[in-house]
């Protein structure tokens, strides 16, 4: 599948990134994901590179650093240098100023070692003790003096875009991303107005949680005492429930006969539905903690899927409660 054009940015990118929160290794998101060893990250990195995946998202608050760095480093191993893969990250706004920003970018800097910050995004929408109106105009600050590529945002409202957008235009700045939860079993997007101001401004909506932290791959389906094993906030995040695994198991079964035609897991169809039936609006960052998980959500940029295949998962997750 073609590079995309990250908002109105000349930054191409794959439809499919990778997702680097669990390359944190301690913390809060030990609730979500085991702690993986560097050569753990090295090898996912490298499936990831290998598959033809070409921009990754961290985040500060993803180990205070560590998910930068361990992103960073994999990616030296891999012989990859500055500029020829796009890094994302984000700035954590949870009790701190806007003038945090700019004091915080150069320590965002020495944790991805040389590497540039591609996209910088506000991470969240709430938390700080300045308005978001100073937290964007920090960010644009930070464009115009180039220690920045993109500025983007995450969890924002159509509303709370539609305000940045209209921020950092005065600075002759264009808001590049949203990133938001999207899979097909969260829909929100198409109901409280953001995929249509994502549309209208030309932002890029980057989909987080593209799988449903594993639902849409139906391993829970399979075994649901699987579900019981996994990291509480993950658990708890989402509900793995046997009622939940009950309602959705039609959808499973639509992902897997369309995925059969396609030689294609159920899984590599969910991602495909999702950068192909918003047209190039939204792309996608599944997160991976073994190199074929890498490798098999890659493998969804190559699915075409056909008007109605998207259609019948469309119909079909609606009634599941997408």
């Amino acid at each position: 599948m073609d590079k995309r054009r990250l908002g109105t940015t000349q930054l191409e990118i794959t439809p499919i990134g990778l997702g680097c929160m669990q390359f944190a290794g301690s913390g809060l998101v030990e609730g979500f994901y085991p702690v993986l060893a560097e050569t753990a990250v090295h090898a996912v990195v490298r499936a990831a590179l290998d598959a033809g995946i070409s921009w990754f998202d961290t985040a500060e608050m993803y180990g205070r650093g560590r998910s930068e760095r361990s992103l960073t480093t994999a990616l030296r191993g891999c012989g990859i240098e500055p500029g020829e893969v796009v890094i994302a990250t984000k700035w954590a706004p949870l009790a701190r100023t806007a003038s945090s920003i700019t004091r915080t970018v150069d320590a965002r800097l020495a944790s991805l070692q040389g590497f540039p910050i591609d996209l910088h995004q506000i991470h969240m929408p709430y938390g700080s003790v300045s308005s978001l109106s100073r937290q964007v105009h920090a960010m644009a600050k930070l464009a115009e003096e180039r220690k920045v590529s993109a500025v983007g945002v995450s969890n924002f409202s159509a509303r709370q875009m539609e305000k940045a957008s209209r921020l950092l235009r005065s600075y002759g700045i264009t808001l590049a991303a949203n990133q938001v939860q999207i899979n097909l079993l969260h829909r929100d997007v198409e109901r409280n107005g953001v995929l249509e101001t994502a549309g209208r401004l030309g932002v890029s909506l980057i989909a987080y949680a593209p799988l449903r932290m594993g639902i849409l791959t139906g391993m829970f389906h399979d075994d649901p005492a699987r579900a019981r094993s996994l990291p509480v906030m993950r658990r708890m995040a989402v509900g793995h429930g046997n009622r939940k695994l009950a309602r959705t198991a039609p959808l499973i079964e639509e992902l897997r006969a369309i995925g059969k035609a396609h030689g294609a897991s159920a899984g590599q169809v969910a991602l495909s539905w999702l950068i192909t039936f918003y047209g190039d609006t939204v792309v996608a960052i599944p997160g991976a903690s073994k190199p074929h998980h890498a490798t098999e959500s890659a493998g969804a940029m190559d699915i075409r899927l056909t008007p109605t295949e998207l259609e019948r998962l469309d119909v079909v997750s609606r009634r599941c409660g997408g």
